[in-house]
């Protein structure tokens, strides 16, 4: 069903543009120079396929955070240059939609707009409080916004209860959630209000949607505008609603809804019959049919998401893409309705693919590189947003032969002097006999052996892809004069179904048996690494691998780091959030129910062994593996007097997302290594 994909490819594009603005004399990238690129968001694209505009962040160091402008390109006129659209620095402008020939755009918790011929920006919303998003109708005259509010809360008015003095401030719970991803419950939901859209604003505070409905949509933590959309007549919402109630910490079940853009009627179930996730609801251009991603294993976050298809005529529902083994990771129609674009992990890389919407066939579009971001002129245009490990992202047009043309370079001048390293992939047979992948990014310039770091991708349903990070980059430990090691164990991405599967029930086995292998088979194949010099480095569930190494593999490195990584299985099977991950991972029972299945691969079970230095680190804003794990972590190594080092960022939560304290994250990790490998200082 997979089609072949000509070149040019990715590679050799970006490879063109370094040429070109790279000088004779280079240097290695560091952390400094990632603070300093700056990120493009999310295409958008004007109907006619003219303009593209997009928010771009460039990071504010004296002020410890990013600032976003509007930027667009003429996409008419050969080679034509970015230009700003909206840039007033007491403001950030993000999210751009484009209807028409004006660009909406968010900023100081209101919508604006402005014409994207260029002009005066105007506000269009009044309403008091924040907002978490929204989306202009494709027929202009409505916008529909979300909003953290009181549950059946009928407009986006805030509310203005005062606790009675003295009340303290303790907060009361009677089930969970208590918590989630970094932040505590308040009483509120994610919730959908629409306002009309008059003469170019919007006044009032609109009307709610669903007001019955007590779940979170988009869904929290991590939905967003993809779990909302309109129809095109402008008629009617669709949005994705996680289950709420006490079942809510055990439910993957997120459900298609439709409801009236009047808010005339109650909200329809169109997905009550699924109890797994549902969600991306997008429909056809024609308004014929309603297109999402399901899966079909409740309590399972990582299972397969199959792109489905309901006629809205006759509700008849196919699951168009069931015989392609890759699980899609987002979705749009093509102008024309006949086709949808989707990507999707394939084999340490993340393409653009085409899906027939009458039988399910599917042509690869790019060729190597990380979609990011896709969009889809009303004309067919195709505009993606791509990045590999070696550089961050920029836009290409992918034409109508699967042709591929860069639109632009916008890090040319960040990156001027940068030598960028190489990437080497390889193959093994890995636990199972398997084939495993991984791959080896060498420095340019190394002369003889180089120190090895061995990273270890989180998940741990993930990838270590063919992708740019701005919080694990192997780039900059490649400048930092280390040869980075990965490997897809099993449970990754992008290699079927089962592939992933595979680590459930079995988080210390066959993942660490590729891992091992994987290692020799990389040391074996690259005589560029020293095999005798290696250190450890995961986080999440690569945080655990690193907790599971020092007591299952406790003689192979000179060093590990471990990023919030999970200690104690039994500890952690009650103080995370989300509680379906960790006990459909460990057989789908709690710890009570099957003790046994959590200690079979509990790394605490095996502290004795301990003895190679370790890092911790871990964010006191972190609920998913709360830092009391790596506190733990820290003193069963202390008491083992295992030469430790323990970093908390109180202002961070799983990730670390902040410039100052990214550049501090690197200069420990990196310092660490330096100091076990003998690697000499930069």
């Amino acid at each position: 069903m997979l089609a072949a994909m000509k070149k040019p490819s990715f590679a050799s594009l970006l490879a063109l543009a370094v040429v070109l603005a790279t000088p004779a004399a280079a240097r290695q990238l560091s952390i400094d120079d990632v603070t300093r690129l700056s990120r493009v968001g999310a295409p958008a694209l004007s109907s006619d396929g003219r303009w593209l505009v997009w928010a771009q962040r460039e990071t504010d160091v004296a002020a410890d955070r990013g600032r976003y402008d509007l930027w667009k390109l003429d996409l008419s006129r050969a080679g034509a240059q970015p230009v700003k659209l909206v840039a007033d620095p007491q403001r950030d402008e993000n999210d751009p939609q484009v209807i028409g020939t004006t660009v909406y755009f968010t900023a100081n918790d209101a919508i604006w707009s402005v014409p994207v011929a260029g002009g005066e920006p105007r506000r269009v919303t009044d309403f008091k409080g924040g907002f978490g998003g929204y989306k202009v109708a494709p027929s202009g005259d409505r916008v529909l916004v979300w909003a953290d509010r009181r549950p059946g809360a009928p407009t986006l008015e805030p509310a203005t209860d005062k606790k009675p003095a003295n009340a303290g401030v303790g907060r009361t719970y009677d089930q969970l959630f208590v918590r989630h991803w970094d932040a505590w419950a308040d009483g509120t939901r994610s919730q959908l209000f629409v306002l009309p859209i008059v003469d170019g604003v919007a006044r009032g505070n609109g009307r709610a949607l669903a007001p019955a409905l007590l779940g979170d949509t988009p869904s929290k933590p991590f939905g967003g505008a993809e779990e909302v959309n309109w129809s095109p007549d402008g008629r009617t919402v669709y949005f994705a609603l996680r289950e709420p109630g006490r079942i809510e910490p055990l439910s993957t079940n997120l459900d298609i809804f439709s409801v009236p853009a009047d808010a005339g009627a109650a909200p329809v179930n169109l997905t009550g019959a699924n109890k797994a996730t549902d969600t991306q609801p997008t429909v056809s251009p024609d308004g014929r049919t309603l297109a999402w991603l399901a899966m079909r294993r409740p309590g399972y976050e990582a299972d397969r998401f199959v792109l489905t298809v309901r006629d809205l005529a006759t509700g008849k529902t196919v699951s168009l893409t069931e015989r392609w083994d890759r699980s899609i990771a987002s979705l749009q129609w093509a102008p024309d309705s006949r086709s949808l674009y989707v990507t999707a992990d394939d084999v340490q890389e993340t393409p653009l693919f085409r899906v027939d919407a009458a039988n399910g066939q599917v042509t690869r579009l790019t060729a190597e590189g990380h979609v990011s971001g896709v969009a889809v002129g009303a004309r067919g245009a195709i505009v993606v947003a791509m990045n590999s490990l070696t550089a961050p992202d920029d836009f290409y047009r992918v034409g109508a032969a699967r042709n591929v043309a860069r639109l632009t370079s916008v890090n040319a001048a960040n990156l001027a002097g940068i030598d960028m390293p190489t990437v080497e992939r390889f193959s093994f047979k890995g636990a199972n006999d398997d084939t495993v992948w991984g791959y080896a990014v060498r420095p340019q310039g190394a002369a003889g052996k180089v120190p090895i770091a061995f990273m270890v991708h989180g998940g741990p349903q993930g990838s270590s892809n063919n992708s740019w990070s701005y919080r694990w980059n192997p780039a900059v430990f490649a400048g930092a004069g280390y040869g980075l090691v990965a490997v897809d164990f099993h449970g990754s991405t992008g290699y079927g179904q089962a592939f992933t599967d595979a680590i459930r029930n079995n988080w210390g086995g066959w993942p660490l048996e590729d891992l091992q292998k994987g290692l020799a088979a990389a040391t074996g194949q690259f005589a560029w690494l020293d095999a005798d010099n290696a250190c450890a480095l995961g986080a999440s569930y690569g945080g655990y691998m690193m907790n599971w190494i020092e007591g299952r593999w406790p003689d192979r490195f000179k060093c590990i780091v471990q990023h919030d990584g999970v200690f104690d299985a039994r500890a952690m099977a009650y103080e995370t959030e989300e509680l379906w991950f960790d006990e459909w991972e460990h057989g789908g029972k709690a710890y009570f129910e099957d003790p046994q299945a959590f200690e079979k691969w509990n790394p605490v079970q095996y502290v004795d062994r301990w003895k190679t230095p370790q890092l911790v680190i871990t964010g006191e804003k972190d609920f998913r593996i709360p830092y009391t794990q790596g506190l733990a972590a820290f003193t069963a190594l202390q008491r083992r007097d295992v030469p430790s080092r323990l970093l908390v960022f109180p202002n961070e939560n799983h990730w670390v997302l902040k410039p100052a304290n990214s550049r501090q994250w690197y200069r420990e990790v990196l310092g660490w290594m330096d100091r076990w490998t003998g690697n000499p200082p930069r």
